[in-house]
């Protein structure tokens, strides 16, 4: 097994064979390449057993040998290796362990090889460029080559779209392609492309750039998946658009501009700025929720907001991630207006509410699975998307939790899953609402020990808490005041002094006990707000000017029927994983059915040997079946929506189809129904003796009189869904469900005599019930069994055994089920994020 010499920059690394070696930008990694082309964990070098090998682990910009991408490859004294550009990207040079037998002993172990950060300026990001911050204590951010080493050119603004966004203005692209004229330049995640973008944000063929007759440059979608963008707006899906000279195209973490006839090309790798302009936020009546709120921040920066409750906290966080934008000021993305260009940029944020955005029934692994089957792109294969996964539980270390369900994980590590969740589409920008809660202070630290780790790995984070423990590890601290105004924004361990108290506490009672005192403008009077935010609140305040909201909805990374298929399959798991759940659901209506048996066992639902015929009974049957059939169908349905609208409400704003939702649950929960419903009358009617002759379907009379219970559990599901949307907590569904089976026992008809009664009659045509057991009604002849003994003859016309009368008792009661599912739909429209509402 013979030993390798890599050499990289003059830095020489003799490679063991018994281990394997890490090589990218992450410090700790055991050959550290600071290069912003090189993605964090890049690629791999280890023995195989024969010879040594590279394997690429899903980077940005690639792995080369000899100019051809490579994904595993066998290497040996003499390869040459590019990280991140064929050409120009970091050369790793390999030679035989006697040819640096002379150098070899001068250098340090290889896991000694990382490099050591060094403090730079706080203009890393473009947002920054022009303001001259103080360097955040505790804070070295390593220069990242081929971003800030020099300015990009300057292109003269005539000729591009009005209003182009100057885009990473002052740093240099990732790296350059040449245009040649007639030509075309695919970009894509396959391998075939001319330009290949490994993110599996962007599809297999995603665009292609290529020139029009009279010299000029166009982009064309090519049915993307997750959307080509111009300036931040989409482009048609399958649809071209011409490209001024400052105009930028976005394709998943990239963004390309071309500059004469080269293609430029920048990396989101997740270094990037963010700031906040004079956000303020007017709910109806003119009062404001949030005013005049601006801050900044460098990248990989961790910053904590904090305050008493009604300091603005969760308004702040919907207006910085768009997805409640506020009224007036500007929220920047690394220089770029995060509002108008919300389609593209909502792919780069991450957002982790206080509650688990997860099914808990289910493994890890597999929440994970479905999360990434609707967010990546169709044309992703299995193993790609196994391969992120596993990515980001190593990250996390959660890899040794990934087969248990997550019932079983502790607060914090079903903390850890929520925030592996969100970075599964690896976002430059994180925001975690609470991520502390309820956990004890050893948990704490840990997650704002995660969250410390993933700013340094090169992302934004900011995490909005009520735990002020932990605060010295953060970067920036902002504090709101009552009334949802600024306080101070800085480093942590200067607030205390700010504000002139030895304790947290001290200082949220004196915002209790001093409510009407300006605390904003104690901040602004101040020589902090001087250090570190006067130059971003000297840009004068502007109202919020929004695209058309066609354009700023992001698109579905997957069709319709795809979600559907994947929303069902998940939700079977979730079902089947519950096997409480499971067996309530088969003794509920087998119960329900035996009492039904107990009511009338001499002469079931067939007319009594006597004179008349007459048989009160039966209308008892059928109402303990049809109450039956309602309180099964509402109870399974009562509490899915409400149960799982933090989960809905994250993935509506990724993409995922409201219809699609709630397909997903009518399908599920009507074959449930349908199947109780079906046991119901199999077990109440299947007893019970029954005329010899149905109306439509013959001799199959007991499936002619289960069918209308079983539309009626259906229907009865269709309306627990419309409780489950309305109310705000679980605890509010039962009551509901209740009076809904209560009330379904009065309108049936058996108890009370419906028709001749004005307005009541009437009113008993909106409930299920009444035309389930009207239907039924009309197969038993219920006006000779159950005559009206108020007045004989007035018969009630729904019970008439006619065919006609059967069909239209059923129509109504499917008709009530679908003008219930188009509530549902439109309640749940009120649980979207803003920008999502049609």
């Amino acid at each position: 097994m013979p030993e390798l010499v890599l050499e990289l920059n003059g830095r020489t690394w003799t490679l063991d064979p018994s281990r394997s070696y890490t090589l990218g930008r992450d410090p700790g990694g055991d050959v550290a390449i600071d290069d912003a082309r090189v993605s964090w964990r890049h690629a791999t070098i280890s023995w195989g057993g024969r010879s040594w090998v590279i394997e690429d682990h899903g980077s940005t910009n690639g792995t080369f040998v000899q100019g051809q991408r490579i994904h595993q490859m066998e290497i040996g004294p003499g390869s040459a290796v590019h990280l991140g550009n064929a050409t120009d990207g970091p050369r790793l040079k390999l030679t035989g362990a006697g040819a640096a037998a002379a150098v070899a002993p001068q250098q340090a172990p290889a896991q000694h090889q990382a490099r050591q950060p060094q403090a730079t300026p706080q203009q890393g990001g473009p947002g920054w460029s022009q303001q001259h911050q103080p360097p955040a204590p505790q804070q070295n951010v390593p220069q990242q080559q081929g971003w800030q080493q020099q300015p990009s050119p300057q292109v003269p603004q005539q000729g591009g779209s009005a209003g182009a966004p100057p885009v990473y203005g002052d740093r240099s692209p990732t790296t350059f392609h040449q245009l040649a004229l007639g030509r075309v330049m695919r970009i894509g995640r396959a391998l075939e492309n001319e330009l290949v973008v490994s993110d599996l944000q962007v599809s297999r063929h995603h665009a292609e750039f290529h020139a029009t007759p009279d010299g000029r440059m166009e982009i064309r979608d090519l049915g993307s998946h997750n959307g080509t963008y111009v300036n931040g707006m989409p482009v048609a899906k399958g649809g071209t658009a011409l490209l001024g000279p400052n105009d930028i195209v976005g394709v998943g973490h990239s963004t390309f501009r071309v500059v004469g006839g080269q293609l430029e090309e920048f990396v989101d790798t997740g270094e990037v700025s963010f700031s906040a302009r004079h956000l303020t936020v007017t709910v109806d009546g003119g009062k404001q929720i949030l005013k005049d709120v601006s801050f900044g921040v460098p990248e990989k920066s961790l910053v904590a907001v904090i305050g008493p409750s009604g300091s603005g906290k969760s308004t702040l966080l919907k207006a910085l991630t768009g997805y409640r934008p506020a009224n007036q000021g500007d929220v920047l993305y690394d220089n770029r207006n995060l509002y108008k260009q919300f389609a593209e940029l909502r792919q780069r944020i991450g957002l982790v509410p206080q509650d688990d955005i997860l099914h808990k029934e289910l493994t890890v692994r597999t929440a994970l699975k479905y999360a990434a089957k609707l967010r990546f792109p169709a044309d992703t294969t299995q193993a790609e998307r196994a391969a992120r996964i596993d990515e980001v539980l190593r990250e996390l270390k959660l890899d040794i939790h990934k087969d248990k369900k997550i019932t079983s994980l502790s607060g914090g590590q079903r903390k850890r899953v929520s925030v592996a969740l969100e970075l599964l589409t690896k976002p430059s920008l994180i925001f975690l609402d609470e991520p502390t809660s309820g956990l004890d202070p050893g948990m704490d630290r840990d997650v704002m020990q995660l969250l410390r780790g993933l700013a340094d790995d090169g992302r934004t984070v900011l995490v909005v808490t009520h735990s002020v423990a932990e605060l010295a590890i953060c970067d920036k601290l902002l504090v709101m005041a009552p009334g949802g105004a600024v306080a101070y924004f800085g480093p942590p361990e200067e607030a205390l002094n700010f504000f002139g108290y030895s304790t947290w506490a001290d200082v949220f009672s004196a915002f209790e006990n001093y409510r009407d005192y300006d605390w904003a403008g104690r901040w602004k009077g101040s020589q902090h707000y001087q250090m570190y935010a006067a130059d971003i609140d000297a840009v004068a305040a502007q109202p919020v000017q929004m695209p058309p909201m066609q354009q700023m909805r992001p698109p579905k990374p997957q069709g319709w029927f795809s979600q559907l298929v994947t929303l069902v399959r998940r939700y079977v798991t979730v079902i089947a994983s519950d096997k409480g759940f499971m067996a309530l659901m088969v003794i509920l209506p087998a119960v329900l059915g035996v009492v039904s048996t107990l009511i009338n066992p001499d002469h079931g639902l067939r007319p009594a040997p006597t004179a008349s015929g007459a048989n009160p009974g039966a209308a008892t049957v059928l109402l303990i079946l049809a109450v039956g059939a309602c309180f099964a169908g509402a109870a399974n349905s009562v509490r899915e929506l409400i149960k799982e609208r933090v989960i809905y409400e994250r993935e509506r704003a990724t993409g995922l189809s409201r219809s699609a939702y709630l397909m997903s649950k009518v399908i599920v929960l009507g074959v449930i129904t349908a199947l109780q419903g079906a046991l119901i009358a199999a077990i109440g009617i299947g007893a019970s003796a029954v005329p010899d002759e149905g109306l439509i379907l013959g001799s199959y009379v007991k499936v002619e009189l289960a069918l209308p219970i079983m539309a009626l559990g259906f229907t009865s599901m269709m309306f627990g869904l419309v409780i489950s949307s309305l109310v705000k907590t679980a605890e509010k569904t039962m009551p509901l469900l209740v009076m809904f089976a209560i009330i379904q026992v009065v309108f049936t008809g058996c108890l009370v005599a419906l028709n001749g009664k004005i307005g009541i009659n009437q009113l008993s045509f909106l409930m299920p019930s009444r035309w389930a057991v009207s239907g039924a009604g009309t197969t038993l002849d219920l006006n000779k069994l159950f005559p009206n003994e108020d007045d004989p003859t007035l018969k009630d016309p729904l019970w008439e055994p006619e065919a006609a009368t059967w069909l239209l008792d059923m129509g109504c009661l499917l008709a009530i089920g679908v003008l219930l599912g188009f509530l549902v739909a439109r309640f749940l429209r009120r649980h979207e994020p803003e920008v999502m509402r049609k």
